[in-house]
């Protein structure tokens, strides 16, 4: 028996649907962001990247919610859209002031780390269109009741990006639910883009809120801990081994907080360098606790991505299968899978995560 009713693929146009700003990401490749003289670009977005890795790896229709200001930088993240196979039809189209005093699209400069040396972010993403969305821009019942979703994720960075994206995540999510649409929500806390609009507080008041609604929550334990205020108990702070009991009391206390949650589900990471890092997975469902394979001492090329990855997975597993701990899985070979390669996004294929998820081997392929 499934855990999760999915609605039938024939009753909807879209096995996903996700709200979330979709970026160019500016990629220095071996080198620096501050010592760089060209850059490779790539899209992405912590709520699109699920949806682009359930096309491109897992195979299924999926489409983004989203905004962009309408130049040639915006038509080419909605470039980069295509090839990902992601519907774009429901992007919203936003008049260019031809300087972006008003309305502009968004910028994130990564570096990905090597051994001592993490990974570094820089955004540039003030005054985005896809930051000014408000209530009532969007028509959902149109989304959710015409065409029809099987499943909708979205996220606590697309919350976080102004005063008014809560208000577009919560008229969503209801309206989702009012269509049975499956919600899943990765809470993804960023404290910079918190900072300037109420910071902790208000990022707990807002996930709160929105939680009451979601299905499937996913989130690192420190994720559960800024968004939701629930703490994981006997953890050092390098998290070199997770606590069990300390993670399976907390999701005691996040469950009987929020029984609409059908699944809780985390990655599992330790950082040993900015390239080396143990990986795995576990979710919560029906009561019991499923935890993934390990991949100890997994070589990262670029970690940006593995977290959506994992999300990607985990939700193809329960709407195939509806069984947690195959979804669980999916996820973790996913996430480790995308972290192998550069870019925000899945280079991963269907039959790479089953393989691995079996116990293959990193041998040539010939």
């Amino acid at each position: 028996m499934s855990i999760i009713d999915v609605k039938p693929k024939e009753s909807c146009r879209y096995d996903c649907i996700s709200l979330g700003e979709v970026m160019l990401r500016f990629d220095p490749g071996n080198g620096r962001i501050k010592n760089a003289r060209e850059f490779k670009v790539w899209e992405g977005g912590g709520e699109y990247n699920v949806s682009r890795g359930l096309r491109k790896c897992f195979g299924m229709n999926v489409g983004v919610v989203t905004a962009l200001a309408d130049n040639e930088i915006g038509r080419l993240v909605e470039d980069f859209i295509l090839q990902g196979g992601v519907d774009s039809s429901l992007i919203q189209w936003i008049p260019y002031d031809g300087i972006g005093r008003v309305v502009r699209n968004g910028m994130n400069f990564t570096e990905r780390g090597f051994g001592v040396r993490g990974a570094l972010g820089v955004s540039d993403r003030g005054n985005t269109a896809a930051s000014q969305l408000k209530k009532g821009d969007i028509d959902w019942d149109y989304i959710f009741g015409k065409l029809g979703s099987r499943w909708f994720h979205t996220g606590g960075i697309f919350a976080a990006l102004s005063d008014t994206t809560p208000d577009v995540v919560l008229e969503a999510v209801q309206t989702a639910k009012k269509y049975g649409t499956i919600v899943s929500y990765d809470l993804n806390y960023r404290p910079s883009l918190w900072k300037s609009i109420g910071g902790q507080p208000r990022a707990q008041e807002v996930n709160k809120e929105l939680a009451k609604y979601v299905d499937v929550m996913v989130g690192n334990e420190e994720d559960f801990t800024a968004s939701l205020g629930f703490e994981v108990e006997g953890n050092d702070a390098n998290l070199k081994e997770l606590n069990l009991d300390g993670y399976k009391k907390m999701i005691d206390q996040v469950v009987r907080a929020y029984p609409n949650f059908k699944v809780v589900a985390t990655t599992l990471r330790t950082v040993k360098t900015a390239t080396v890092n143990d990986w795995s997975a576990m979710c919560w469902a029906g009561g019991k606790i499923y935890k993934a394979n390990a991949y100890g001492g997994l070589e990262i090329f670029d970690r940006v991505g593995g977290g959506d990855s994992f999300a990607s997975g985990l939700i193809y597993g329960l709407i195939t299968t509806g069984d947690p701990d195959k979804a669980v899985n999916y996820g973790a070979a996913h996430g480790a899978l995308a972290m192998t390669t550069p870019g925000d996004t899945s280079m991963a294929s269907l039959k790479e995560v089953e393989s691995l998820m079996k116990g293959g081997s990193a041998r040539v392929q010939r």
